[in-house]
Protein backbone atom coordinates (compact mmCIF):
# COMPACT_ATOMS: atom_id res chain seq x y z
CA UNK A 1 0.00 0.00 0.00
CA UNK A 2 1.38 3.61 -0.86
CA UNK A 3 0.13 6.89 -0.72
CA UNK A 4 1.20 8.71 -3.26
CA UNK A 5 0.94 11.83 -5.82
CA UNK A 6 3.59 10.21 -8.55
CA UNK A 7 1.43 9.10 -11.71
CA UNK A 8 3.74 6.62 -12.67
CA UNK A 9 2.97 4.51 -9.00
CA UNK A 10 -1.09 4.97 -9.67
CA UNK A 11 -0.07 3.35 -13.05
CA UNK A 12 1.48 0.50 -11.71
CA UNK A 13 -1.36 0.31 -8.35
CA UNK A 14 -3.07 -3.39 -8.13
CA UNK A 15 -5.98 -1.16 -6.61
CA UNK A 16 -6.98 2.30 -6.13
CA UNK A 17 -8.66 4.13 -3.02
CA UNK A 18 -9.42 7.81 -3.75
CA UNK A 19 -10.71 9.63 -0.40
CA UNK A 20 -11.70 13.37 -0.29
CA UNK A 21 -12.12 16.02 2.19
CA UNK A 22 -13.48 19.37 1.64
CA UNK A 23 -15.20 20.61 -1.28
CA UNK A 24 -16.08 18.83 -4.64
CA UNK A 25 -14.33 22.22 -6.23
CA UNK A 26 -11.10 21.95 -4.22
CA UNK A 27 -10.94 18.77 -4.73
CA UNK A 28 -10.89 18.60 -8.23
CA UNK A 29 -9.02 21.12 -8.77
CA UNK A 30 -6.77 19.79 -6.44
CA UNK A 31 -6.56 16.21 -8.20
CA UNK A 32 -6.43 18.34 -11.50
CA UNK A 33 -3.24 19.88 -10.51
CA UNK A 34 -0.89 16.97 -10.37
CA UNK A 35 0.59 16.59 -13.95
CA UNK A 36 -0.54 13.50 -15.61
CA UNK A 37 -2.79 12.56 -12.37
CA UNK A 38 -6.41 12.25 -14.10
CA UNK A 39 -5.05 10.66 -16.84
CA UNK A 40 -2.86 7.62 -15.05
CA UNK A 41 -6.03 6.98 -12.93
CA UNK A 42 -8.16 6.46 -16.30
CA UNK A 43 -5.54 4.06 -17.53
CA UNK A 44 -5.54 2.10 -14.86
CA UNK A 45 -8.79 1.78 -14.21
CA UNK A 46 -11.27 2.45 -17.31
CA UNK A 47 -8.49 0.44 -19.36
CA UNK A 48 -6.45 -1.51 -17.35
CA UNK A 49 -9.33 -2.48 -14.68
CA UNK A 50 -7.90 -1.98 -11.43
CA UNK A 51 -10.50 -2.17 -8.80
CA UNK A 52 -11.51 1.81 -7.51
CA UNK A 53 -12.71 2.63 -4.47
CA UNK A 54 -13.93 6.55 -4.09
CA UNK A 55 -14.68 7.65 -0.42
CA UNK A 56 -17.03 10.69 0.09
CA UNK A 57 -16.31 13.34 -1.96
CA UNK A 58 -13.30 10.56 -3.87
CA UNK A 59 -16.94 9.20 -4.69
CA UNK A 60 -18.29 12.83 -5.79
CA UNK A 61 -15.51 13.17 -7.76
CA UNK A 62 -17.15 10.05 -9.78
CA UNK A 63 -20.07 12.35 -11.27
CA UNK A 64 -19.45 14.41 -14.31
CA UNK A 65 -19.87 17.38 -12.19
CA UNK A 66 -20.70 19.26 -9.11
CA UNK A 67 -22.39 22.76 -8.34
CA UNK A 68 -20.69 23.07 -4.94
CA UNK A 69 -18.78 26.45 -5.43
CA UNK A 70 -19.85 26.78 -8.64
CA UNK A 71 -20.25 24.20 -11.42
CA UNK A 72 -16.89 22.38 -12.04
CA UNK A 73 -15.99 19.58 -13.74
CA UNK A 74 -15.81 16.19 -12.12
CA UNK A 75 -13.70 12.63 -13.77
CA UNK A 76 -17.14 12.10 -15.52
CA UNK A 77 -16.71 8.02 -14.87
CA UNK A 78 -20.60 7.90 -13.94
CA UNK A 79 -23.08 9.84 -15.29
CA UNK A 80 -24.76 12.48 -12.96
CA UNK A 81 -24.43 15.48 -10.64
CA UNK A 82 -23.63 16.49 -7.40
CA UNK A 83 -25.53 18.20 -5.88
CA UNK A 84 -26.64 20.14 -2.65
CA UNK A 85 -29.00 18.22 -0.11
CA UNK A 86 -32.67 19.52 -0.34
CA UNK A 87 -34.04 19.95 3.42
CA UNK A 88 -37.40 18.83 2.97
CA UNK A 89 -38.18 18.61 6.57
CA UNK A 90 -37.12 21.30 9.01
CA UNK A 91 -36.31 19.00 11.69
CA UNK A 92 -33.44 17.56 9.03
CA UNK A 93 -29.83 18.77 9.72
CA UNK A 94 -27.30 19.87 7.39
CA UNK A 95 -24.89 18.70 6.84
CA UNK A 96 -25.97 15.21 6.88
CA UNK A 97 -23.69 14.09 9.92
CA UNK A 98 -24.01 10.75 12.13
CA UNK A 99 -24.79 7.61 11.99
CA UNK A 100 -27.45 6.08 9.51
CA UNK A 101 -28.03 2.82 7.44
CA UNK A 102 -26.91 1.49 4.20
CA UNK A 103 -29.42 -0.22 2.08
CA UNK A 104 -27.67 -1.71 -0.87
CA UNK A 105 -29.29 -2.24 -4.32
CA UNK A 106 -29.42 -5.78 -4.84
CA UNK A 107 -26.55 -6.06 -7.59
CA UNK A 108 -24.11 -4.02 -5.04
CA UNK A 109 -20.75 -4.91 -5.41
CA UNK A 110 -18.81 -5.04 -1.85
CA UNK A 111 -22.00 -3.51 0.04
CA UNK A 112 -23.60 -5.05 2.81
CA UNK A 113 -26.38 -3.84 4.82
CA UNK A 114 -25.73 -1.55 7.82
CA UNK A 115 -24.73 1.57 9.53
CA UNK A 116 -21.92 3.94 7.96
CA UNK A 117 -21.18 7.20 9.63
CA UNK A 118 -22.01 9.71 7.14
CA UNK A 119 -20.32 13.43 6.89
CA UNK A 120 -21.33 15.72 3.78
CA UNK A 121 -23.82 18.36 2.45
CA UNK A 122 -23.93 17.70 -1.41
CA UNK A 123 -25.07 14.32 -3.01
CA UNK A 124 -24.89 12.45 -6.05
CA UNK A 125 -27.68 12.23 -8.29
CA UNK A 126 -26.80 9.62 -10.96
CA UNK A 127 -28.09 9.84 -14.20
CA UNK A 128 -28.89 6.11 -14.85
CA UNK A 129 -30.06 4.88 -11.74
CA UNK A 130 -28.68 1.08 -12.40
CA UNK A 131 -24.97 2.76 -11.32
CA UNK A 132 -27.06 3.69 -7.36
CA UNK A 133 -25.20 0.58 -5.26
CA UNK A 134 -26.53 1.39 -1.94
CA UNK A 135 -28.97 4.00 -0.37
CA UNK A 136 -29.95 6.12 3.01
CA UNK A 137 -32.87 7.81 4.23
CA UNK A 138 -32.21 11.75 5.54
CA UNK A 139 -35.41 13.34 5.17
CA UNK A 140 -35.66 11.50 2.00
CA UNK A 141 -33.61 8.69 0.03
CA UNK A 142 -30.21 9.78 -1.05
CA UNK A 143 -27.45 7.96 -2.97
CA UNK A 144 -25.11 6.63 -0.24
CA UNK A 145 -23.51 4.13 -2.61
CA UNK A 146 -22.63 4.47 -6.86
CA UNK A 147 -20.92 1.08 -8.33
CA UNK A 148 -20.23 0.56 -12.74
CA UNK A 149 -17.91 -2.39 -13.59
CA UNK A 150 -14.99 -1.66 -11.83
CA UNK A 151 -15.52 1.43 -9.82
CA UNK A 152 -17.15 1.67 -6.71
CA UNK A 153 -17.69 5.14 -4.64
CA UNK A 154 -19.23 6.01 -0.96
CA UNK A 155 -20.68 8.37 0.47
CA UNK A 156 -20.09 7.54 3.92
CA UNK A 157 -16.45 7.21 5.52
CA UNK A 158 -15.60 3.91 6.21
CA UNK A 159 -12.89 4.55 7.97
CA UNK A 160 -14.75 6.15 10.69
CA UNK A 161 -17.83 3.83 10.35
CA UNK A 162 -16.10 0.89 12.92
CA UNK A 163 -16.63 -2.87 12.01
CA UNK A 164 -19.21 -2.00 9.26
CA UNK A 165 -16.30 0.34 7.46
CA UNK A 166 -13.68 -2.27 8.01
CA UNK A 167 -16.31 -4.81 6.32
CA UNK A 168 -16.06 -2.79 3.00
CA UNK A 169 -12.48 -2.44 3.00
CA UNK A 170 -11.55 -5.83 3.56
CA UNK A 171 -14.60 -6.71 0.85
CA UNK A 172 -12.55 -4.27 -1.46
CA UNK A 173 -9.12 -5.81 -1.17
CA UNK A 174 -10.69 -9.29 -1.63
CA UNK A 175 -12.62 -7.78 -4.79
CA UNK A 176 -11.86 -9.48 -8.38
CA UNK A 177 -14.43 -7.17 -10.72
Amino acid sequence: MALTSDPDVVRAADRIVLPGVGSFRACAEGLRAIPHMVDAMAERVLVGGAPFLGICVGMQLLATSGVEHGTTPGLGWIDGEVRLIERTDPAIKIPHMGWNDVLPAPHAPLIEPGEAYFLHSYHFVPADGHHVAAMTDHGGGLVAAVARDNVVGVQFHPEKSQAYGLALLSNFLDWRP
